[in-house]
């Protein structure tokens, strides 16, 4: 969704609440999706502070499905976004506000202000549980379901010319 400031960068000192839905259904991030389980309307007050600059003011809450990084169930993370910032719109051509990119004109794309917010937020890690044992490494079994039975020691792969020697040397 976008939302035209075009009236309120022309007027100085005013300020407007807009609440907008997320059109998103997922958040991409280099080549992986992510749905939304929930996601509320963002709420969002532009200001206008001075010649082309505005304040933007708001909060957004929503609920990602991400799988856990050692056994790849989907783990329910509750993400919270809290805007506050000033933007000046004068040199939108400048290096500087790359981060900006939500912003094209008199129109705050919504979304990809969300988007842009959720990068800055996402977990380096997502685990279901603490002690989360992860996937058995030969048959994929989720081990926090229980045992599969398959020989998993592994041992050093610089120990393997050592454990040949041995294994043609065994004394009978």
């Amino acid at each position: 969704m976008s939302i035209n400031i075009s009236e309120l960068i022309s007027t100085p000192f005013k300020e407007e609440t807009f609440e907008v839905p997320i059109d998103m259904e997922a958040y991409e991030s280099m080549g992986d999706k992510f749905p939304f389980r929930k996601k509320e309307n963002l709420v969002l007050t532009v200001s206008n502070i001075g010649t082309r600059k505005i304040h933007l003011k708001g909060h957004w809450q929503g609920e990602l499905g991400i799988p856990c990084d050692r056994c790849l169930e989907e783990v329910a993370v509750p993400l919270a976004v809290e805007i506050d910032e000033d933007i000046d719109l004068s040199s939108e051509d400048s290096d500087e506000d790359a981060d900006n990119s939500y912003i094209e004109e008199s129109n705050i794309d919504t979304d990809a202000l969300i988007n842009h917010e959720i990068l800055i937020r996402f977990p380096m890690k997502t685990l279901c549980r603490k002690n989360c044992k992860g996937i058995c490494l030969k048959c994929g079994k989720n081990l926090n379901l229980g045992e599969c039975g398959c020989d998993r020691t592994s041992l050093d792969p610089r120990m393997a010319a050592i454990q040949d020697i041995f294994k043609n040397f065994k004394e009978v």
